[in-house]
Formats: structure tokens, sequence, C-alpha cells
């Protein structure tokens, strides 16, 4: 017996020495792949030496004599830190993750195929100015040299991910910058979606006043009546269930509601402690690990730029110069439409147009596969645009036979020279200036908020849609391709988009809200991104004579929720102290404690506090059950709470309060009746989730921020060293924006939100601040993976100095770009 045992005794020492040594192996193979920011490098590009000096917190000050070794330089950091992310991007606008991937991301590969932004990227690359050509160049060379580098030193693969999804990496070209750049347009459009949702229960319910229930129009002038769906193309069924398909790995189309938001706002000197501008913003996205955005400053000839970069991208896209500071948000402008394109029943290669049937426009394209064999498409055209697969979109459950779907988008310019406009606006001086440099800027459309030492001002940039009056759905719906006036008829010209310069109250700002009423075609867009958070942000505005930096940081942080002190009262108007005493464990006393805790409740989403899980709970149970026994499963495509749907049905907007009705049973329920019910569910499902104590609950421990890793997020044991997840503060509808998944098993987890922090100082701009998300580094065993994540929680900030000198001072590494003979 001690003989077994001895040799069981050796054998498990074995084992355990053998995975010590796996696991000495695989770090010491990782951290190859760790940059050291305190060397000299020689390198082939640069006309001179070039300085990348790195602060604390890992943020690259860039150095040269000429500004394309600047962003030389640029592309060489990117690179450093970014590698994988990078070259993840460009596969993702190639279609081409499936070489990697395999088959999770076939359907991903499919859709970008059929879109063909990378092509067209290719044929923007000569519509940009020579400056911007001179930049993308050099910031593609920057990164060639690192990948030079990484095979001459045999540095790890230049990532870890790097060994375990190991595929060739091409040299960057200008082509692939300009193909992120509408990638990222692609991320931020969510118009197609809604107008097939929109088709969708247009098709479900029976009375079609009920649609501007579900899909409310942002408050304003009321919309004309539309035809119904079954009107456009009669013989649809009229039950539009969504597939079960799932979503496809790095798909980077948005689910409805998760395309881009954000917050920005800007104070006059007038309205300043200090008597310089002021400009707050915070782009909203979703959370990954890293994160989008990387914090870079540039110092070219016109002086120095500093603020959040997207790596693969050779621009501050938001940030300062010594006399301009600029911030975006999405401006959530119409700038997709899609038509049903009619096929010839003789001939399915040829669609209906106005001038009679025509042929697409086609070509065949491969998707090479990893352990599959690859799979050829026919890529489609028609002159409205890119053919779309059925399963895109839901696309297929509101296509009639004999019909395709094609998209018109802005972003499929072949001649985008977005990127040429904002290269030349890092240089501009003033905000007039920037507004001109604008004019050739195609998209994502974006409101860009302005600063300069005296003036304020917001203006739409991005190429709007010129649509004809007499347009069958005015774009709010699919609508027939045949015909001439549902047709774009160009752009509506740059002068026309909205604009606000120093107004009179000397406060601008945008949360995504409404910004204009126009008569549709000049709307600029039905479906706007936020009605809620832009009534907290008037109040915090307005309260104050005059705002100082830390006042507009205090309102970026605001976790207040104007939607929880506005529908509260409403759903609940009738069950706050009712009833008698209910006994210690009964289902009546948790409703009592509930009601209770939210009677003193001041509406701030704090993650300590039980009340926002309460609420938000209640919210979400009363909307499955107001739209669950009307819309079937369509109701799981309304997984986020629409403030306005809940108003305007306890309101009894239009007749609204139907919806509480439920038809299928024989008693007629009233609103008070669903509320009641709808917090029951809510706290049983509270109860099985995190426990009966409800004062105890956190609402932190259910609105986890989730900066997880795209690809090795999911990979057990990786994920523990890869994602990295934060109790939070904030919700849905709050100025600290933290929107929740809305899906099972965790509804209420932060997935998208603002991984980019600043505010701008004119009156010293070096007081400055700004914060990302996570890291600067891609690289999980780096420090700098996640060193800022907790300052960003806590609502800290770093500097954002623009003083060579005390950038040096404050330096813990330093490279040094020589240059040397090809």
């Amino acid at each position: 017996m001690s003989i077994v045992f001895r040799w069981l005794l050796r054998i498990a020492a074995g084992l355990i020495g053998l995975v010590v040594m796996m696991v000495v192996l695989i770090y010491y193979l990782a951290g190859q792949s760790l940059p050291d920011y305190d060397r000299t490098v020689r390198v082939v590009g640069p006309s001179a030496p070039i300085e990348i000096v790195r602060n604390n917190a890992d943020v690259p000050h860039i150095f040269a004599e000429t500004d394309p070794d600047v962003f030389f330089g640029l592309g060489y950091a990117h690179a450093q830190d970014r590698l994988w992310q990078m070259t993840t991007m460009r596969r993702t606008a190639q279609g081409r993750l499936s070489e990697v991937f395999g088959q999770r991301t076939v359907s991903t590969d499919q859709l970008l195929r059929r879109l063909d932004i990378y092509r067209l990227a290719a044929r923007s690359v000569g519509a940009q100015d020579d400056q911007t050509l001179l930049a993308l160049n050099a910031y593609s060379a920057g990164i060639n040299a690192r990948l030079a580098e990484i095979n001459e030193d045999a540095l790890g693969r230049g990532a870890p991910e790097m060994f375990l999804f190991n595929a060739p990496i091409a040299p960057w070209t200008p082509t692939d910058s300009l193909a992120i750049v509408k990638l990222m347009a692609l991320q931020l459009s969510g118009h197609a979606v809604d107008e097939v949702l929109r088709a969708r229960v247009s098709l479900m319910l029976d009375d079609p006043a009920r649609i501007l229930d579900v899909l409310p129009d942002a408050p304003g002038t009321g919309v004309a009546s539309l035809p119904e769906y079954s009107e456009l193309f009669p013989g649809l069924p009229r039950y539009a269930e969504a597939s079960q398909s799932q979503r496809s790995l790095l798909s980077p189309v948005a689910a409805r509601g998760m395309a881009g938001a954000s917050n920005a706002w800007t104070a006059a000197p007038f309205r300043s402690a200090a008597g310089g501008t002021l400009l707050a913003n915070d782009p909203h996205l979703g959370f990954s690990a890293p994160s989008i955005w990387y914090l870079a400053r540039l110092e070219l000839a016109s002086g120095g730029v500093i603020g959040g970069t997207i790596p693969g991208i050779p621009v501050i896209m938001t940030g300062r110069s010594d006399t301009l500071g600029w911030g975006l948000t999405s401006s959530y402008l119409d700038d997709q439409d899609l038509f049903m394109e009619q096929l010839n029943p003789d001939n399915p290669e040829e669609y209906l147009t106005p001038d009679g049937y025509k042929p697409f426009e086609s070509r065949p394209s491969i998707i090479e596969i990893k352990d599959a064999s690859p799979i050829t498409l026919t890529l489609r055209w028609t002159e409205n645009g890119p053919v779309l697969p059925g399963s895109q979109y839901d696309l297929d459950t509101i296509t009639p036979p004999g019909h395709v779907v094609s998209l018109s988008w802005t972003a499929l310019s072949p001649q985008d020279t977005s990127l040429s406009a904002a290269m030349a606006m890092m240089e501009a001086k003033s905000v007039q200036e920037a507004i001109q440099l604008n004019e050739g800027y195609i998209g994502p459309a974006q409101n860009l908020s302005l600063i300069d030492k005296d003036t304020i001002a917001l203006k739409l940039i991005g190429a709007v849609p010129r649509r004809d009056p007499k347009h069958q759905s005015q774009g709010r719906m699919p609508s027939q391709g045949w015909r001439l006036e549902n047709r774009w008829q160009g752009r509506m010209p740059y002068a026309t988009n909205p604009e606000f310069v120093s107004p009179r109250g000397g406060i601008l700002g945008n949360t995504n809200n409404k910004i204009i009423e126009r008569p549709f075609p000049d709307h600029i867009s039905f479906v706007w991104g936020d009605t809620q958070r832009v009534n907290r942000w008037q109040r915090l505005m307005q309260t104050r004579e005059v705002h100082t930096r830390d006042s507009f940081i205090e309102a970026q942080l605001d976790p207040v929720s104007f939607t929880a002190r506005s529908l509260l009262p409403l759903i609940g108007a009738d069950l706050w102290f009712t009833g008698e005493s209910a006994p210690e464990g009964t289902q009546d006393k948790q409703r009592q404690v509930a009601l209770s805790l939210l009677a003193d409740w001041n509406g701030e989403m704090n993650e300590h506090l039980p009340e926002p899980l309460i609420y938000a709970a209640w919210l979400r149970a009363l909307n499955e059950r107001l739209m669950r026994d009307e819309l079937g499963p369509l109701a799981d495509e309304f997984n986020h709470v629409d403030p306005l749907f809940i108003e305007r049905v306890y309101r009894d907007i239009d007749g609204a309060s139907v919806w509480c009705d439920v038809r299928q049973s024989a008693p007629v329920e009233t609103c008070t009746d669903m509320a009641r019910l709808a917090l029951d569910d809510a706290l049983y499902w509270i109860g099985d989730t995190y426990g009966t104590a409800l004062e105890s609950l956190r609402w932190g421990d259910a609105h986890q921020a989730t900066h997880d890793h795209p690809v090795l997020g999911t990979v057990p044991i990786l994920r523990y060293f890869v994602n990295i997840r934060q109790s939070t503060s904030g919700g849905d509808n709050t100025l600290l924006r933290g929107l929740t998944s809305g899906e099972d098993p965790a509804p209420f987890e932060n997935v998208h939100g603002a991984g980019y922090r600043g505010v701008y100082d004119f009156a010293d701009p070096d007081s400055s601040v700004f914060i990302i998300s996570t890291g600067q580094s891609g690289h999980f065993l780096s420090r700098h993976y996640d060193d800022l994540a907790q300052l960003w929680r806590r609502g800290e900030y770093i500097p954002m100095s623009l003083d060579q000198d005390l950038a040096r001072a404050a330096a813990v590494g330093t490279t040094i770009l020589e240059p040397k003979e090809p």
C-alpha cells in the first residue's frame, strides 16, 4: 500500500510540476511581446529621430521634426500597445475573420463582403488631400516598422493572442485606416435596424395607432401618418417572428439601442467662473478590453494636440490643441434606407428600376474558413446599394417573395474624405475654421462640439441624404426601390446641416437628443438617441450661473435618473402606502417594503443602494407584461424600457392605456393591476437572484461594467485574466450612462457607456483632464492593461497637459526611433 501511495504522490508531484512548467512557459512566451518603452530602436522610414515619451499612465507624447514623422511615431505606438486589436478590426473590415476564427464568424464576413467597405476604402485613398496621404503613409510605415522589429527580434509575435490564433500579418496600408473609419460608421449606425422593427410591428399590431406607443417619436411636432407596411407589400404574414440565429462573433453591427451614444456640453466665457470656455465630452460605445480608445499627444508643426484616438486611425478624434477643443456625439442622422428590389420573374439576375429591368452589378467573392471548405458568395449591387442577406437585421421576416433588399448608406461612398476633414481640423485655430474644414466629412455623422478661446458651437457634420417629399415611407420603413420618389437624390448642402454658434444663454450641449424640428425631408431624423438624459442635463446647467471644470465633471458623473423621478409617481400612484400592514415573510410585506424604499428614494442610481435594482427590475417586468400579450415573441426586441411608452400608457395618451388590458383574459385589467403584478414579478426575480433582504441589495452587484475581451472573454480560466469587471453606478437614462444588456440571465450588466471622458478648460488649458475605461495596453500581462480602469470607475481623471517639459519630467520611459537605411 505504501508503494502505491508513494507512486501516486510522485505522479501528483510530476503533474503539478508539469502544470507549473507550462504556466511558466506560457508566461514567458506571452511576456516576450510586452513592449519595452525605454529603448532606442533603429527603423526604416523616418527622416529624423522620433521621441516617444511615456508618462506613468502609458500615454505617449510624440515629438519629431516633421508631421509625417509624428504620425510614424503614432503608428509605432499604436502597434506596440494595440496590435491585436488593430489587426482584428482590419480583418473585420476585410471580411476575413473566418480565416482565423472559423465558422463562428462566417455571417460577419458575409455581411462585410456584401457591404464591400474595404474595396470602397481602397477607392477612397485617392480622394484624400496630400497632407492626409502623407500622414497615412507615414502612419502605415510606423506600424510596419514595429512589425519588422517583432519579426527581427522575436518579440512573441507582437501580442499573446497571436499564439492562439496564429495567422500571417500583412503590412499596414492607408486603405486599412480608411476601412476602420467605415467600420466605425457601421458600428454607429442603427437606422436600418429601426426600419425593420417598425415594419415588423406594423405587420403585427391590429391598430396602426399603437405603433406610436411602442415606437414613439421624440417630443415635438407630430409626424403625418404613414402607410402600413402591408399596404406597401401586400401578402406578407402578419406574424413576423425574428430568426433565432445567434449574434456572430466580432460582429460590428450593433443591436437595437446599442449603436453610438454620447454626451457633450460647452460653456461660453461669461458662463465660466474662470472666464474661459469649457467643453466636456464622453462618447459611448460598447465596452471591451482593451477599450476602443487610446490616449495620445502629437506635437505637430501647427502645435500640440492631445486626446483620444482609435487604434488604426491617425487622428485625435476628440481632444484639444492650445487654441481649439472638440468633442463628438452621435447625431442619429437618418443616413440609411432599405429598399425592396423586385426581381424579374423571367430572370432573377435582373431587378426592377424606374427605367425597367436591369442586371445586378455582381462579382464572386471567396471566404476562406479555418478547418472548413471555403464559401463562394455572389456579391450583388443595385443602383440603390448592395444587396443584403435575408438573415441580416431579420430582413427575411419582412421581405416579400420575389424580392431582395438593398441598402443605401452614406458611408458607402467611394470618395470618402472624412479622414481628410478630421486631419485638417487638428490644425484649425478657431471654431469657424473647424466648421468650414468639416464640409468634406461624410460619416459616421456626428454632432461636433467646439470651443476656442471665445466661442462655443455645435455643428452636425456628415453627409445628409436628399430625399423626395413624396417618399412613400419617409425612410422609416423599407420602401419600393423601383419608384423614383423613394430613391436618394444626392446630398443636402453642408450649410443646411444644423449649426449653433455662440447662443445667448452661453451653454450648448447634446445628449443624443433631438436638436432640431424640421418637416420631412429636411428633418435630419425621426429616431433620436435620448429623450431623458437631456432633462437632467438642462437642470444641472441651469442651476448654476457659472460653471467650472469641476462642475462639468460633476455633470458627467451624475447618476440621478430623471426617468425614475418621473415614472415612479405614475406607475405607483395607486400603490403607495395603501392597505393594512402585512405579516413578515409574505409577498404583501415584500411589496410594502419595496414601495417604502422607493417612496423615500431620490432617483440616484448609486451602486451601493438597493432602490435602483428594485426600480429597474420593476420597470423591466412591467414592460414585459404590457407588451408580451400584444406582440408575442416580437416583444423580445423591446428588451430596454422606453420611458415614453410607459408614460403614454399611464397617462393614457391617445388611448394607450389599452396596453394594460390582457387581451387573452376575460377580466379587464387596469394599469394599477399591471403595476402591482409587475412589482411582484420583479420581487420574485430579485429574491431568486439576489435574495429576499431588500434593504441589503446593491445595484452595483447587478450593474457591473463588462469590459470583456472580444475573443478570449468566454474562455475558461483565461477570462479571469483578460476581462475587467467593475461595480458601477448610473443606468440607461442617467448622464453617467451605463446601458444595460437587457438580456437574461444578467439583464442589468453595464455593457455600453463612456469609454472616454474628457473635460477641457481654456481658462487654464493644461488643467484639462481625460481618462479611458481600461488601460492603454492591449496586453493582459501589462500593468497598463487595466491601470486606468479603477480611476474611471471612481470618476477620476488624469492630466491632459501639452507642456513639453512636464511630459519629459514625468516620463517613465522614452523610446527613440532612429532612422536607418532600408
